[in-house]
């Protein structure tokens, strides 16, 4: 017989390794590109933030959501590493971290799936299983995971 099991509300120690601010400074060949996105993502315990800026050359709307081309989404959740994938089970946020149900951009589910190409102290490779671009981005600031309740 099967019985729910309540999950704990405090956070788990995550990937000691990823632990802190990691930015993506360019994308490979962007001059070329109509569209890109760039990511920062903030690795604290198990919690993931991400918080994607896009670029966009073509003029998708006139509405205001797409800023002249340049606007900025949020989605935070929990990752896990695997072998040599990180996944993320997550939502997309407003820029204050709360739940996004309506507005700008998307909203929902943010559920990327990482694999991870190369790793090293100060650098990582990631290439989304749904984008084969590659993501390199650095470390700019180390985190000491301290674990609490989460989404304090």
């Amino acid at each position: 017989m099967a019985a729910c099991q309540r999950h704990s509300d405090m956070q788990h120690e995550g990937d000691e390794r990823l632990q802190g601010i990691w930015v993506q400074d360019a994308i490979p060949m962007q001059e070329q590109l109509l569209e890109y996105p760039r990511h920062e993502f903030k690795f604290t315990c198990d919690s993931i933030y991400v918080t994607i800026h896009t670029t966009s050359k073509v003029v998708r709307s006139t509405d205001s959501c797409y800023k002249d081309g340049e606007w900025t989404e949020y989605a935070k959740g929990v990752y896990v590493v695997r072998g040599d994938s990180l996944l993320v089970d997550g939502q997309y946020t407003r820029e204050n971290w709360r739940q996004k149900i309506s507005g700008c951009h998307r909203s929902g589910q943010f559920l990327p799936r990482y694999r991870i190409l190369a790793w090293s102290p100060d650098s990582i490779t990631l290439e989304n299983r749904f984008d084969q671009r590659p993501i390199h981005i650095r470390r700019t600031e180390v985190i000491t995971c301290v674990p609490k309740k989460r989404w304090e």
